[in-house]
């Protein structure tokens, strides 16, 4: 046991990641990066546009600081082909997030954490696509502060670790704004209210002997959104397994899949794969 308590608390101190089945990959959980680190992450989404019937890809460079044990913040930039025919740069967003409640044991911990962000985005809200002829009306309610739409959120995430499963859940509120060259149209709710249901799973190591050792985590996460102005009031809620490989306590590799599990809201994509590559650098200030 006391071999293993070590092993347990080196791996917090030298990786950050000994409760690696908490880094979902859709949501953010109620912990924190460790303090003093920093860390790089690229995210690939690829989707088929229904207005269309093209492959829409979206690129998420971002950069990550763990300012101290309770703040991170993360800066994220955007680029893709959706609201045109080629990739280019849409904007960016500031996140960060405040963990204001911890009680933790041995095997197992609960967080609670604040979180607000903000996009500037400069995207038009409907396609000019030259060149590519549509084959259904584009029909889009769906607003979203990742490339799309310029706007903040900001909301609750609360998350239970119990020895090896993880449960995390997130309510906030959602703000959409003018773009920075286009206006939010009149038919488009500029108020939305987003939930989420994670739950993440430690499959590998099954004993922990090393931080260096690789961990397999299985997530499934359930992700909702409701409009809540008179000109646009629906709903969806996805569903999106994922798989997660963790590699010496530092570097990780997702790969997702989102798709509709129930809704009303007219939307252009219904599907997404992801894949994410990240790194961490812990202890940059001595």
């Amino acid at each position: 046991m006391k071999k293993f308590i070590i092993i347990l608390i080196s791996s917090l101190c030298i990786g950050g990641y000994a409760f690696s089945q908490e880094l979902y990959v859709s949501t953010e959980p109620a912990s924190n990066m460790p303090a003093n680190s920093f860390g790089i992450r690229f995210t690939d989404k690829v989707f088929k546009m229904e207005h269309d019937g093209r492959t829409g890809m979206r690129f998420e460079p971002e950069l990550m600081f763990g300012i101290n044990k309770k703040l991170m913040v993360h800066v994220i930039g955007y680029a893709s082909n959706m609201m045109q025919s080629s990739i280019r740069a849409e904007g960016g967003s500031i996140y960060a997030k405040y963990r204001f409640l911890s009680n933790d044991e041995l095997h197992s911990h609960f967080r609670m954490a604040a979180y607000v962000k903000g996009s500037v985005i400069d995207n038009p809200f409907y396609p000019k696509m030259e060149g590519h002829g549509f084959t259904k009306p584009y029909n889009n309610a769906e607003q979203d502060l990742e490339g799309n739409t310029s706007g903040f959120t900001g909301g609750v995430v609360a998350t239970q670790l119990i020895h090896k499963l993880a449960l995390s859940g997130i309510v906030g509120y959602n703000r959409y704004m003018n773009n920075v060259k286009d206006n939010l149209p009149d038919n488009i709710s500029r108020n939305a209210v987003n939930y989420s249901l994670s739950a993440g799973y430690l499959l590998l190591p099954v004993k922990y002997k090393s931080y260096e050792q690789t961990n397999v985590n299985l997530y499934v996460e359930l992700l909702g959104k409701s409009n809540t102005d008179a000109v646009s009031r629906n709903y969806y809620v996805d569903i999106a397994p994922a798989i997660q490989f963790i590699f010496n306590s530092t570097t990780r590799l997702d790969f997702a899949y989102r798709t509709q599990l129930a809704g009303d809201m007219p939307r252009n994509v219904f599907n997404t794969f992801l894949v994410r590559f990240e790194h961490n650098i812990f202890n940059i200030k001595k």
